[in-house]
């Protein structure tokens, strides 16, 4: 087996990133595989540098309601094969879930729902984060060898946010979302940040636009790489590279031993 490189990455808007070197950022990292959220365009929106990038195909899942949500996969090797969605038109149209088949793991790069705005849409989180795990326990019904990551829009534990006991009230560090990635751990994933940082704090993904709060890392571990149990043993590194300054999220990504590269 050879050892590849997958990254995961909200962009908060994938042609804003473009305009601030994204695509060379991409050609001097050089994932094998690397998965957006929050792409915030439709296909026909973007130019041909981004649709077709040198040594990569491309998928891409847009929301129905223009310049919001959405999901693209960029990779090395075509996979067997390419779904669009968990399977429900309820929780399908914001463009959130891409599931690519490759030959040894099956990956899902997932834009989880913010709940912030109201108590439906908090509803509506929880709702997605249910049917999201099913269907990940389906595909593993089937065989299938889940890695998955993504925005989950939730800091696990207080040392993945700056200020947890000032924020266990607001969306993002509730104790019924902080309980669904319990769920998720339970039910035989593993955070593989956490998995090789087990006690160490400081490590954050996403920071707010106010002024100061990246500098003074005033932030939240929302971005994650969940891997199953019985894949965690090809996983080599997780890692988190805050250097990466195009967008209030950061990058993320793992080394994992796989046939695919």
């Amino acid at each position: 087996m050879n050892k590849i490189s997958l990254i995961s990455w909200n962009v908060n808007g994938v042609r804003a990133v473009q305009k601030k070197g994204f695509l060379s950022w991409l050609s001097k990292t050089g994932p094998d595989i690397l998965c957006l959220q929050e792409i915030r365009a439709r296909k026909n929106q973007l130019d041909s540098e981004l649709i077709k990038p040198v040594h990569y195909h491309t998928y891409w899942n847009s929301a129905d309601k223009n310049g919001y949500g959405g999901t693209a996969l960029f990779t090395r090797k075509q996979p067997i094969s390419v779904e669009f969605g968990l399977g429900d038109k309820n929780l399908d149209n914001e463009g959130r879930t891409i599931i690519a088949e490759y030959s040894d793991f099956t990956l899902i790069n997932c834009y989880f729902p913010n709940g912030n705005r109201n108590q439906e849409r908090l509803l509506f989180k929880l709702k997605f984060y249910d049917a999201f795990l099913s269907k990940c326990k389906k595909l593993r019904k089937k065989g299938h060898k889940i890695v998955f990551c993504g925005d989950l829009n939730t800091a696990h534990t207080e040392i993945d946010l700056a200020k947890p006991k000032v924020n266990k009230t607001k969306s993002g560090f509730l104790q019924k979302e902080r309980q669904w990635i319990d769920k998720v751990i339970e039910s035989g994933f593993v955070d593989t940040f956490r998995h090789f940082n087990p006690d160490s704090s400081g490590h954050f993904t996403w920071w707010s636009y106010r002024p100061n709060s990246r500098e003074q890392n005033l932030g939240w571990r929302f971005d994650y790489f969940f891997v199953d149990n019985e894949k965690m043993e090809n996983v080599s590194d997780a890692f988190i590279l805050p250097e990466v300054t195009y967008s209030d999220h950061c990058p993320i990504g793992i080394k994992l031993k796989s046939q695919d590269v």
